[in-house]
């Protein structure tokens, strides 16, 4: 029989030997912990402690020509507080902390002078060492702050904790948001922002931080250890003035009519200087916002404002000069079956090259060009191209849409394209792109690539200067340039844009009406089909010095033309140019050539009145022979001629210059529906004089 002894003695000594093994393992790792692998892990041990941590630059700022601020950064901090700071006893602690909260409390107005003691001394009682007091806290704030009870001690004395951020202002708001445009971690950055990043975003430096409690990373001392470099500051070619008119210009007619949105361009001819760039769109609750660069980034269908370039490059290639004819026929005409109209109901007759361009007859160019190209379309793409139009401009700021001037060997190409890209269809490009190709002609055929930015500076001192790029020295002849530029002060002075006829200094330009197909049933449901009105010209005509363009897309009521919808907010940013520019106005004349008539001007109107008038003025009129009814009035420094107005029942009056009165008395009994815009004289009307009169058509006057 086994001791039982025995047994438990066996055990125990196997328990002891295991102890000891175990004993010997853990002193041999200790050993090797300590002495053998001890620096590595203490190093590792501070790593995950202590660290250098970013100290980010202040980025650059964005300035306007002018000076004015467009995009700054504004320091804003985190303010904490470490308790137990060992110079910061309990008497000086007790006795100023009810001062100290009174004075936070009344600083940020966000808690109680109690809330702020309690939560003060629960932080000193657990002996928090980065206790937070407030974020976001103003450049101002925090020298107040400097100056409490118990911070005003420092870091070492007070506990008084603060760090710096940036953030990116625009002191004028959406004033050309997008085109200043942002950077922001984990964005696609955008515009001016996004273009010079490079230069804005300075470099960064560093600063010897520990991970305390929670994870929280707390500065070791008050020196930055690395200082950071801020970054460069732009100067942009945009002047804040003339920006806040095309931006007011245009939400103001994007609310009359009801546009879904809009975008104004204004470049300095010479230069390709963008002067100002506005891009409204509509929100859902109806408010207009610069939510995209409709201006850079959407690529659509023009419309008639390509007319130029087509005839263009039927002049370059020989084929047409301004005096030739075209037979217009009713106002229709047919390309492998698909119908071709203009707005103009019965057409205009046989006109020439000249007036089609004036009156933006899509019969005559589409005929012009589908003549000239037959057989060989491919050399009017050719030349489109040659002229620089189709291509990226290149420019600096991201998103530019893609222009499209298809090949004849594209697979959409059909028997109609030639004649609808003609009148601009079937092609796509953007205002930007437009605007340059206009600007060229002002600029005497010399294509310049639109800038943004002219300097960049550090510290004071210019680093890069960026000058004028030439795109082409010139797209085409001279003779090309010169008709063209006559057929685009022809529209203002005689055609569709005769509403932005002025007096002090002559516009050129062209008006676009396109029709924007729906997505579902392209341009067959008529019902679904929206508009865009454009306009794009310089001005003054005879010395260019601005190039401008103006796109308004799907106004909604029922007023749609270009020199309706868009021609107003180019005209009312070229008179703040001409009322503020001086290198936009003539020299002064001598003072016999301002001598101006003492005769009062008056408005088109009856006979009868007018004569009345005058007479009871005692002022000297000389009345025509014919004018029985209806008569225009003109005015010489002597005498006033009250000349015949030809009124018939077979064409439309010209009413222009007349009262609203008379207007809509002779309109009206013409047969067609009156509607007016505005107050005043009869500036302009939407069908132009001599049309033959459709009964119950509505006319549009516009009234200044």
């Amino acid at each position: 029989m086994k001791n039982p002894k025995n047994d438990i003695l066996k055990r125990v000594y196997v328990v002891y030997v295991f102890v000891g093994i175990f004993a010997i393992v853990i002193l041999a790792q200790t050993f090797n912990v300590q002495y053998v692998e001890g620096a590595e892990w203490r190093q590792k041990a501070k790593d995950l402690t202590t660290s250098y941590r970013k100290i980010e630059a202040v980025r650059g700022n964005i300035y306007a020509v002018d000076g004015s601020l467009l995009a700054t950064s504004v320091p804003i901090y985190e303010v904490r507080f470490d308790s137990k700071t060992e110079a910061l006893t309990d008497d000086i602690f007790y006795n100023e902390v009810g001062e100290l909260s009174k004075q936070l409390s009344n600083l940020f107005q966000d808690k109680t002078p109690q809330q702020y003691k309690k939560e003060l001394v629960t932080a000193r009682k657990k002996g928090v060492r980065y206790q937070l007091i407030k974020r976001n806290v103003k450049y101002t704030d925090l020298q107040k702050l400097k100056t409490f009870n118990i911070f005003s001690r420092g870091q070492y004395k007070g506990g008084l904790i603060y760090t710096q951020q940036n953030k990116r202002v625009r002191p004028f708001k959406i004033l050309a948001e997008r085109t200043i445009g942002y950077e922001r971690e984990g964005i696609k950055p955008i515009g001016l922002e996004g273009a010079y990043s490079h230069y804005l975003e300075g470099v960064n430096g560093k600063r010897l931080m520990k991970k305390i409690a929670g994870g929280v990373w707390m500065p070791i001392n008050d020196e930055n250890e690395i200082e950071p470099l801020d970054g460069s500051d732009i100067y942009t070619t945009i002047d804040v003035n003339l920006q806040d008119v095309a931006e007011n210009a245009l939400k103001n007619q994007l609310e009359k009519h009801e546009a879904d949105h809009g975008s104004v361009l204004l470049m300095e001819v010479a230069t390709g200087n963008i002067k100002a760039i506005a891009n409204l769109q509509r929100s859902e609750k109806g408010f207009y916002n610069e939510s995209y660069n409709f201006a850079i980034g959407e690529s659509t269908e023009p419309g008639s404002v390509f007319k130029l370039a087509s005839l263009m490059a039927a002049f370059e290639d020989g084929f047409l000069t301004l005096d030739d004819m075209v037979n217009t026929e009713d106002g229709t005409t047919k390309f492998y079956g698909a119908t071709m109209k203009d707005s103009h109901e019965g057409g205009y007759g046989e006109i020439s090259v000249q007036k089609s361009f004036e009156v933006s007859s899509n019969v005559a160019v589409s005929k012009l060009i589908a003549k000239h190209y037959a057989g060989k379309p491919q050399q009017f793409v050719d030349r489109l191209y040659k002229m620089n139009i189709g291509k990226k401009l290149g420019i600096e700021i991201s998103g530019e849409g893609q222009p499209l001037i298809k090949n004849t060997d594209d697979p959409s190409w059909s028997g109609i394209s030639l004649p609808w890209m003609s009148i601009g269809y079937e092609i796509h490009l953007t205002p930007l792109q437009i605007l340059t190709f206009y600007n060229a002609v002002a600029n005497n055929g010399k294509m310049v690539k639109p800038r943004f930015v002219t300097h960049i500076n550090q510290r004071g001192q210019t680093i890069k200067e960026i000058e004028t790029e030439v795109i082409s020295n010139s797209i085409c002849s001279k003779k090309t340039i010169e008709m063209a530029k006559k057929m685009l002060e022809g529209v203002v002075e005689n055609g569709t844009a005769k509403n932005l006829k002025n007096a002090n200094f002559k516009i050129a330009g062209k008006t676009g009406t396109a029709q924007i197909a729906n997505k579902s049933g392209g341009y067959k449901n008529a019902a679904k089909i929206s508009h865009q009105a454009s306009f794009v010209g310089y001005f003054p005509a005879d010395n260019p010095k601005y190039s401008c363009i103006v796109v308004v897309a799907a106004p909604s009521r029922n007023v749609y033309y270009g020199n309706l919808v868009a021609g107003p907010i180019f005209k009312e940013v070229a008179d703040k140019i001409y009322s503020t520019s001086f290198d936009v106005h003539k020299p002064l004349q001598n003072r016999d050539a301002l001598a101006v008539s003492k005769i009062p001007y008056a408005k088109d109107g009856s006979v009868k009145d007018l004569v009345r008038v005058y007479t009871e003025l005692k002022v000297p009129a000389k009345k025509s022979t014919k004018a029985n009814e209806w008569a225009s009035v003109s005015t010489t420094n002597k005498n006033v001629e009250i000349k015949s107005k030809n009124i018939n029942n077979v064409l439309v009056s010209n009413v222009v210059g007349m009262g609203i009165k008379d207007a809509v008395f002779i309109l009206e009994n013409q047969g067609l529906e009156v509607k007016f815009l505005g107050s005043g004289v009869v500036k302009n009307q939407s069908i132009l004089p001599g049309e033959k009169i459709v009964h119950g058509s509505t006319i549009i006057l516009e009234l200044s």
